[in-house]
């Protein structure tokens, strides 16, 4: 390869890399529409998770699934923070980080997401009605549900807001919530990233759970905090290898997976999924789990921001992650579905 072409390679790779790691400063898109909006997403699919080795399906205990690129002509798409399907394993809700919603069902195919169908976008809203985004709350990060109640975490103002989608849908008002004090304190753009309502049924049951994006406490551990539930309180994620949390979620053998995300200026991107115990998180404690998948630039990944956790029809735990694109031509909307396999 010559100097000229390595170069231009090397320009390139930090160009994207810089894209990635800007914050998304001026994202504000404040929408004047109130109300939903269908739109048309053009899925391609991913047939391969590793592409220099299109046959492999196992990845540790996840087996892949298949995968789509998405897009749309539609403006507002993009940026794709969160992700949670609903029990039927098609219908989901999303949200941008420009303070819109995403909602939509998968379509499959033997098994394989082939597309996206019945989509819809439109402001998420805050308590008078208007649109989060109107009063600079658009870092929508976090999505977690309750039966029809959702919670949402906006990342810049540190704030939690409660919605009853189950009876107002995508017109359902975002009401502020109490929210411990050392949420206030979280940096600016390092805030709240995985927002987890933990079963009932489960230890910690009852609890929401909130983990920051890389606020750190005194020993370089990512902090947590449980809300509400019998034992709230502060809690830490042990980090490692300068990994960030982008999105958690509950699995049924009661362990809580973190999805988590690291950008490099030597290595590009990787992503990281690793399985906590439930029964471990309380006040006071440093949590950690073992490493499930690793994934660098050699994988279809891009910046993962989402993951969803649902039972398939024929009881399969199956994992659904979608990247945020940054509104960047240079960064693409993935959707990546994977089975965990003896769960």
């Amino acid at each position: 390869m010559s100097l000229l072409v390595r170069t231009a390679l090397a320009l390139a790779s930090a160009f994207l890399v810089v894209l990635v790691l800007l914050p998304a400063l001026g994202q504000t898109d404040r929408p004047t529409d109130n109300g939903p909006v269908r739109i048309q997403i053009k899925a391609e699919p991913i047939d391969a998770f590793q592409p220099g080795e299109r046959g492999r399906v196992r990845f540790g205990p996840l087996e892949f699934r298949g995968g789509l690129q998405l897009s749309s002509s539609y403006k507002p798409f993009g940026g794709l923070s969160a992700l949670r399907l609903f029990a039927d394993g098609a219908n989901f809700i999303s949200l941008s980080d420009k303070g819109r919603w995403l909602k939509g069902r998968i379509a499959y195919a033997n098994g394989r997401p082939i597309g996206i169908d019945e989509a819809e976008m439109a402001p998420i809203l805050g308590p008078d009605g208007r649109p989060l985004a109107a009063r600079g709350w658009y870092d929508t990060e976090s999505i977690a549900v309750d039966g029809g109640t959702l919670y949402v975490g906006i990342e810049r103002v540190n704030r939690i807001v409660r919605l009853d989608y189950g009876r107002s849908g995508l017109l359902a008002r975002g009401q502020p919530i109490a929210i411990p004090a050392g949420i206030s304190s979280l940096p600016n753009n390092r805030g709240l990233e995985c927002l987890e309502f933990i079963p009932r049924s489960m230890p910690a049951g009852g609890t929401l759970v909130a983990i920051s994006e890389r606020g750190l406490d005194s020993a370089g551990n990512l902090r947590g905090f449980l809300i509400g539930g019998g034992t709230p309180g502060e809690f830490s994620v042990a980090r490692h290898n300068d990994f960030d949390v982008s999105d958690c979620a509950v699995l049924p053998d009661r362990n809580l997976m973190l999805l988590e995300r690291r950008f490099s200026w030597t290595s590009g991107i990787a992503m990281r999924l690793r399985r906590i115990p439930l029964q471990t998180l309380a006040p006071g404690a440093v949590v950690d789990g073992e490493e499930i998948l690793t994934a660098d630039m050699g994988y279809q990944i891009d910046n993962m921001e989402g993951l969803s956790v649902h039972r398939s029809s024929a009881r399969e735990v199956l994992l659904t992650m979608i990247s945020d694109d940054n509104f960047s031509l240079l960064q693409r909307t993935i959707l990546l579905q994977f089975a965990l396999i003896g769960e």
